[in-house]
């Protein structure tokens, strides 16, 4: 549910502009999405598709960018991308580190005529 209300808050930003525009109709919603922001996907598209329903144009589209899971380590100062949510530093081996990017859930833009 915590998915769907948050992909639904997304969408509905294309939803408000367009009661507000009469005729204007959304062709792509382009997000920014992190592999740890607790959303999935297919729960984007799904609630896109359900929410546009009837006042997209035909062939409208969600453009998901995937933000790659980057961390940096408290102790040595190195920054990584994270692989296979191994959280351990390549240069001194420690754990004591912290998300550099990976969270993101934003939305880049609304194509709409």
């Amino acid at each position: 549910m915590h998915e769907m209300s948050i992909a639904e808050g997304i969408v509905d930003i294309a939803s408000d502009t367009m009661k507000n525009n009469d005729g204007t109709v959304v062709h792509a919603v382009r997000l920014r999405l992190g592999a740890m922001s607790g959303v999935e996907p297919d729960a984007l598209l799904f609630c896109f598709e359900a929410v546009t329903k009837g006042t997209a144009a035909e062939g409208a589209e969600l453009v998901i960018e995937h933000v790659p899971l980057k961390a940096k380590c408290l102790d040595c100062l190195t920054e990584f991308v994270v692989e296979g949510y191994r959280f351990i530093c390549p240069a001194c081996q420690s754990t004591t580190v912290t998300t550099v990017t990976g969270r993101e859930l934003q939305v880049l833009s609304i194509d709409m005529d």
